[in-house]
C-alpha cells in the first residue's frame, strides 16, 4: 500500500511539473535570448533549405527540355514527406520574419535615443541592424517568387507533358520558368535579390552558430570560413540559373 500510495503521489506531481516546463519554455520563447535562439534555429534550417532548392534549380541547365526539373518539381510536390517538410518551411518562414522583426524592435527600444559623440560603429553592428531591412526585402522577394512559380504550378493553366521514365503526366514547369527568365527585368531584380539574401546570409551564417554556442574559438575560423563561402557560393549560383537561361 505504501508503494501504490508514493505512485499516486508522483504521478499527481506530473501535471505540475508539466505545467512549471511549460511556464518556463513560455517565458524563454519571449525573453530576448530565446527569440534568438528561434531565429538562429529557424535560420539554419532555412539555410539547409537553400542548398536542397539551389540542387533542384540547377536542373534547369541540364540541356533535355526541361523533363529532369519538371520530373524535381513533381517529386517536391507529391512526395508525402517532402510536402510535409514543406508546410514546416512555410510556418518556418514566417516564424524567422516574425521574430526577426521582433528582435529588431526590441534592440531599437534599447537604444532609445541615446545618442553617442562618436559615430563610429563597428561592421558587425551595421550589419546587425540592417538585417531586419535586409529581411523584408527577401520577404517581398519570396511572396513575388512564390506567386510567380508556386501558385502557378497549382492553380495556373501548365499543361502536362508525359515523359517514358514516368508512368503518369508531370506538369511542364520548365517552360513557365524559361519564359519568366526571358525577361530582363525579371532576371535583374532576381540578380539584385539574391546579393541581399548574400549579405543576409554572410551575417545570418556567423550569428547562428555563435547565438547557439558553437562559435568557440576553436572553431570559430572555420565556421567564419565556411559562412563566407556559403554566403558567396550558393547566392551566386541561384543568380546565375536566369542570367544563364536568359542568354540561352
Amino acid at each position: 500500500m505504501a508503494i501504490f500510495a508514493a505512485r499516486l503521489e508522483q504521478n499527481a506531481s506530473k501535471p505540475q511539473h508539466i505545467h512549471l516546463f511549460m511556464n518556463w519554455f513560455s517565458k524563454f520563447l519571449t525573453s530576448s535570448l530565446g527569440q534568438k535562439v528561434v531565429m538562429a534555429l529557424s535560420g539554419i534550417f532555412l539555410m539547409l533549405f537553400l542548398v536542397v532548392h539551389l540542387i533542384g534549380n540547377l536542373q534547369l541547365l541540364k540541356d533535355d527540355g526541361g523533363a529532369a526539373f519538371n520530373q524535381y518539381a513533381y517529386f517536391m510536390t507529391h512526395w508525402p514527406p517532402i510536402k510535409m517538410i514543406s508546410y514546416l518551411l512555410y510556418a518556418t518562414i514566417l516564424l524567422h520574419a516574425w521574430q526577426g522583426l521582433l528582435l529588431w524592435q526590441a534592440n531599437k527600444a534599447a537604444r532609445g535615443a541615446a545618442r553617442y559623440a562618436v559615430n563610429h560603429v563597428r561592421s558587425n553592428e551595421r550589419a546587425s541592424r540592417s538585417m531586419a531591412w535586409l529581411g523584408i526585402i527577401i520577404l517581398i522577394f519570396i511572396v513575388l517568387h512564390m506567386y510567380q512559380f508556386w501558385f502557378q504550378m497549382h492553380w495556373g493553366p501548365i499543361p502536362y507533358l508525359e515523359y517514358d521514365n514516368y508512368d503518369h503526366p508531370v506538369r511542364d514547369i520548365y517552360t513557365l520558368v524559361a519564359a519568366t527568365y526571358t525577361n530582363l527585368g525579371y532576371v535583374l531584380f532576381y540578380i539584385i535579390c539574391m546579393a541581399v539574401v548574400g549579405y543576409h546570409l554572410w551575417h545570418g551564417f556567423w550569428s547562428s552558430f555563435q547565438t547557439l554556442g558553437l562559435g568557440s574559438n576553436r572553431y570559430s575560423g572555420l565556421i567564419k570560413t565556411i559562412g563566407m563561402l556559403y554566403a558567396v557560393a550558393v547566392p551566386l549560383l541561384f543568380a546565375l540559373i536566369p542570367a544563364l537561361m536568359y542568354f540561352m
